[in-house]
């Protein structure tokens, strides 16, 4: 695929299992990109070419998120997509939550699609394809049990998301959404480590609370990030599009 050639994105949380997977299918569509990670393994995803850079930050901080676009403007001349992956997760309820919890999350997860949007969008209104697409979650949607901080920053999302659709698709940047059910990564495993059963029960339980009776891959979901972000999205703007197997649709 080309549709997206001669463009160039910023992929936050691109080591990751999903965000490994949303920078291939960025790459094999003809993008070249900056791939930020806060851990240094994101250097693996660099190409002899030059076509993929890393950065190692914390996408949490304005600084970073300044880099990621000096970066791309430097390598690649442009800048067209933005795709806010970077998230942690944690599993407690509202009463067993410090402070330092609850700011630390929103800080990775709310933060960083802030200042990442802020830092991106004087340069994507000289873009004539952009694009921003935010990864928010089925627990943006619906409250979940023992996910009070998480459930807030993901809610936040798919409303920054709205919000900024409303201010500057007028300006030429679609601004849209992913909402995930669960996905069959490191993530997902690490939220489910506390689970009684281990987690080959707790997949599959997971897994029955789907209607379609099973996890998603990271790569079914990255299809949709790069539809997303592609000129085949041409009309869509301020949408949270649920990839969640049906969990929302009970």
């Amino acid at each position: 695929m080309t549709e997206l050639a001669g463009s160039a994105a910023i992929v936050t949380g691109a080591a990751g299992g999903l965000g490994r997977e949303i920078v291939r299918l960025l790459h094999g569509a003809g993008a070249s990109i900056v791939a930020e990670d806060i851990v240094p393994e994101v250097a693996d995803l660099e190409t002899g070419d030059g076509s993929i850079v890393s950065l190692c930050g914390d996408a949490s901080l304005s600084s970073t998120a300044r880099q990621a676009v000096e970066l791309a403007l430097e390598r690649f001349g442009r800048l067209d997509v933005l795709v806010n992956n970077a998230a942690r997760f944690l599993g407690k309820p509202a009463l067993d939550i410090s402070d330092e919890e609850w700011d630390a999350l929103l800080a990775t997860n709310l933060r960083s699609v802030f200042v990442h949007s802020r830092e991106a969008l004087p340069h994507l209104f000289e873009s004539d394809r952009a694009a921003i697409v935010n990864l928010s979650s089925i627990s943006g949607v619906v409250g979940m049990p023992e996910q009070a901080a998480y459930c807030a920053t993901k809610g936040a999302i798919s409303n920054l998301t709205r919000q900024l659709a409303v201010d500057y698709s007028g300006r030429g940047v679609r601004v849209n959404a992913v909402a995930p059910g669960a996905i069959d990564t490191p993530f997902l495993e690490t939220a489910l480590s506390g689970f009684p059963g281990g987690l080959v029960e707790a997949k599959e339980f997971v897994a029955t609370e789907h209607p379609i009776g099973r996890i998603s891959s990271p790569a079914e979901i990255a299809e949709v990030v790069l539809f997303l972000a592609s000129p085949r999205a041409s009309f869509l703007t301020g949408a949270v599009v649920m990839a969640d197997g049906g969990f929302t649709a009970r």
